[in-house]
């Protein structure tokens, strides 16, 4: 029996807290075809699993995938179109890193069969398991919240230019949830000094939030991309967390985790 290639932890609240970057792992057999840089996995969202973790006493279940993004992509559409059209974009499995460097010694990058077969192992099952649970939860409460976590380098000029805010809220352009969640959400973040922040700026959510964010079906999604300077001591490796950003930034979150769990739907 194959491995499993993600984690779910079934919680009792209608909120699923969803990681799809947390994954470091590269099947042994891509290993050799992968650049140096590529084996470091540095566009992991690192430890978003322990920053999440206090979603556990509010009920919220969590799914953690365990391969990384340079496997493939969990964020992005199984057909491969381009996130952001007119921009820089990573594909479904990347070939470039965040920076634009190669990932793939010459050569060696995926064809279209291997890209399939990847989606069939590793895409397909997080996916599945993912409108599973936020199925059982709709069925359970009458709703269900979809908390996609990411995190990122502030700086990175192939991908966009100048500065990240410290907080990104994405809502598909206030598509993917219920203008009054969306609402609720900017008050928290308004009423703090702490971290910079926007919503549906650079990054308005990924495949997931546009892919499950129905409102009209009692599912609403959004997207939360962190800036690593928020709780990393540097934003290079080892990439180690910062206990005193970490201690400071988890009560923000909380507060925003709250706010949609304070929410109901009209």
């Amino acid at each position: 029996m194959s491995a499993p290639v993600y984690t779910l932890h079934r919680g009792t609240a209608p909120l699923l807290v969803s990681t799809p970057h947390v994954g470091t792992r590269i099947p042994a057999q891509l290993q050799p075809r992968f650049s140096e840089h590529a084996l470091a996995v540095a566009d992991t969202d690192w430890h978003l699993q322990t920053i999440y973790a206090f979603a556990d006493e509010l009920g919220a279940s969590r799914i953690e995938p365990h391969y990384s993004r340079y496997v493939i992509d969990l964020n992005r559409p199984p057909d491969n179109e381009p996130m952001y059209a007119g921009a820089n974009n990573t594909e479904l499995c990347p070939t470039r890193s965040f920076a634009g460097e190669p990932l793939y010694r010459d050569r060696q990058t995926p064809e279209a069969a291997e890209v399939a077969q990847r989606r069939d192992t590793y895409w397909r099952p997080y996916h599945d398991a993912l409108g599973a649970e936020l199925a059982r939860i709709e069925a359970s409460h009458g709703y269900a919240l979809l908390w996609d976590g990411h995190s990122i380098r502030s700086q990175l000029p192939w991908l966009f230019a100048g500065r990240l805010p410290d907080l990104n809220l994405g809502t598909a352009g206030g598509t993917s949830c219920a203008p009054s969640l969306r609402a609720a959400l900017e008050r928290v973040l308004q009423a703090q000094s702490s971290y910079s922040h926007v919503t549906d700026g650079r990054f308005q959510g990924g495949y997931i939030t546009r892919r499950y964010g129905r409102p009209q079906a009692r599912v609403h999604a959004v997207q939360l991309e962190l800036v690593w300077a928020c709780y990393l001591r540097q934003e290079a490796p080892p990439f180690e967390l910062d206990p005193v950003r970490v201690a400071r930034l988890q009560p923000m979150l909380r507060r925003l985790l709250q706010a949609a769990f304070d929410w109901r739907p009209a």
